[in-house]
């Protein structure tokens, strides 16, 4: 996994943030117009549309935030699999287990919903990298509960709570057949952002980790939300979800000069096209939004250029026994 673009991502961030702290000393109040006028559009945006719907969005140079609903306990569908990830790479860091573990296949993991492993034979055995990329960016859900039978549930709800997050959760595993799912796997766009943010500034377990993660969440090929609204060549790490009445994308958009996180969860839609108009209209706004905060910068002689960071900054793999310690695995618990 290529680790340097997200050190070179998550070191500008580092240092706009700490350039920014004198021009935003109270994100929460005054707020400059460019922003505030992005604020006003979201929210008229959100009282529009016939369905339950939160969001939030953070300029990671500033901090500013524009949200509705924000705080809202929402189905999280597949963006639960960003707090399993988390939970794998914190376990990694404790020794655990590797990267080239193989775990097999249980009847019980299988689940139809998305991707391709529950077809697999039972016994059959996948490294946890391979089971990570496949959660992630194929959004298989059979991976995903091998996974979360390694780590531990309630391990990954303890872990989120200690991280902060009070509305994301697993009460099961996931299983999409059962329209309870929706009540089994929660978060808000508080939650995720929160999350996302401790990742974009190399906070979230630890910098290699966080680099990873990134990586990871990059390779998504599920596109057709909020990444749909925008240029095609801004990289953008995120993780999307659905049922037949919800969708929900949260991830980190690395537009030049003005990285932010989006979150946005929907459920009760009157259809999958109408959500999908929805998060590409809320998509367009927090990107020209952002696009006029990098302007007003710019303005008033804030440099917002990139920085040049050489791959050396940080080694490629300075984990070396996230791949090769030899392990012994626990039970990982429920």
């Amino acid at each position: 996994m290529a680790a340097e673009r997200s050190v070179g991502r998550t070191l500008i961030i580092s240092v706009l943030a700490i350039s920014l702290i004198a021009i935003f000393p109270c994100v929460s109040s005054a707020a400059p117009t460019p922003f505030q006028k992005m604020r006003v559009q979201l929210r008229r945006l959100a009282a529009r549309f016939p369905a339950q719907i939160a969001f939030e969005v953070l300029d990671l140079s500033s901090g500013l935030v524009a949200g509705y609903n924000a705080n809202e306990s929402m189905p999280a569908a597949s963006t639960i699999k960003v707090a399993v990830m988390v939970e794998v790479f914190k376990k990694l860091e404790e020794g655990a287990f590797t990267l080239n573990d193989r775990i097999q296949l249980h009847a019980s993991d299988r689940d139809d919903g998305s991707g391709d492993l529950a077809f697999a034979p039972v016994g059959a055995s996948y490294t946890v990298s391979d089971l990570l990329s496949r959660m992630i960016d194929v959004s298989d859900n059979t991976a995903a509960n091998m996974l979360i039978r390694l780590v531990g549930r309630r391990n990954i709800n303890r872990t989120m709570y200690e991280l902060g997050l009070h509305h994301t959760w697993l009460a099961n595993s996931i299983h999409t057949e059962d329209w309870a799912v929706r009540d089994q796997l929660r978060s808000s766009p508080a939650d995720m952002v929160h999350l996302l943010r401790l990742m974009a500034e190399r906070k979230l377990i630890d910098a290699w980790s966080s680099n990873q993660m990134i990586d990871i969440l990059e390779a998504d090929q599920i596109n057709s939300l909020v990444p749909a609204a925008l240029p095609s060549d801004i990289p953008i790490a995120h993780k999307t979800g659905s049922f037949s009445d919800t969708l929900d994308d949260v991830g980190i958009v690395y537009a030049a000069g003005m990285p932010y996180v989006v979150a946005v969860m929907t459920t009760a839609l009157p259809s999958q096209g109408a959500g999908t108009n929805f998060i590409h209209e809320l998509s367009r706004i927090a990107y020209e939004g952002e696009q006029r905060l990098a302007t007003w910068r710019i303005a008033r002689g804030i440099e917002i250029g990139s920085f040049a960071v050489g791959a050396a900054a940080l080694p490629i793999t300075p984990d070396v026994r996230y791949w090769d310690k030899v392990s012994t695995k626990g039970s990982g618990g429920t």
